[in-house]
């Protein structure tokens, strides 16, 4: 079943009892901001796994996308683990309590949690590789010329981007603030030495010298 959106791209939004309700949930918890570019994630990752001739579930790729974030808000932020570990357990415990079956769980629990880890979801199933695309795609701009200027026109139509650069630095730092040890080793750490005063960022190689073995 699809939705009543025109397709994008040949593309139509999956409109299946579990994506509406995945979308009721994320408009109803967290900012415009964070649903209108969980959205976008959706569209640019599925247009990528088009034009690479790629074999994905939309709907499994539709939640990855709308929880991908959820991390970031504020009943999260003191769980001492990373957003995107945070935003995948809530996406595992919405697919289990609507019995989805365990690979499927997995594949959406792989793809949030690994999407800002670059270097490895390109190399696993197609909705963990196209999470991390559609993200790369609408937060850095990776592989802009890939997608039409009429199909991203459509895109940003329906969901607009004031101001996004800005606005989502501001809710990484606020999302991550309160648990700067999270961005050891993560792209985090760049957003945090931007936007908070003071942040001393990890060194993996000091870590590795002060650890207490003798040599």
């Amino acid at each position: 079943m699809t939705s009543t959106h025109p397709p994008i791209g040949g593309l139509p939004l999956p409109n299946t009892t579990l994506t509406r309700e995945a979308t009721e949930l994320v408009r109803d918890t967290t900012s415009s901001l964070i649903y209108d570019h969980s959205r976008r994630v959706y569209f640019f990752g599925a247009l990528q796994g088009r034009n690479r001739d790629l074999s994905f579930d939309p709907e499994l790729l539709y939640i990855g996308a709308m929880f991908h974030d959820l991390g970031l808000g504020e009943p999260f932020r003191g769980s001492g683990r990373r957003f995107e570990v945070d935003g995948a357990d809530e996406a595992r415990r919405f697919l289990r309590s609507r019995g989805v079956p365990e690979d499927s769980v997995r594949r959406v629990w792989t793809a949030i949690a690994l999407h800002t880890t670059p270097g490895i979801p390109e190399f696993m199933e197609p909705e963990v590789a196209l999470v991390t695309a559609g993200v790369e795609y609408d937060v850095l701009g990776i592989g802009f010329d890939a997608i039409s200027d009429t199909d991203r026109a459509a895109i940003v139509t329906l969901h607009p981007r004031p101001d996004f650069k800005r606005r989502i630095i501001e809710a990484f730092a606020e999302g991550i603030r309160p648990e700067p040890q999270t961005a050891f080793g993560n792209v985090k750490a760049d957003v945090l030495q931007h936007c908070v005063p003071g942040f001393e960022r990890g060194d993996f190689v000091r870590t590795i010298l002060d650890s207490p073995w003798s040599e």
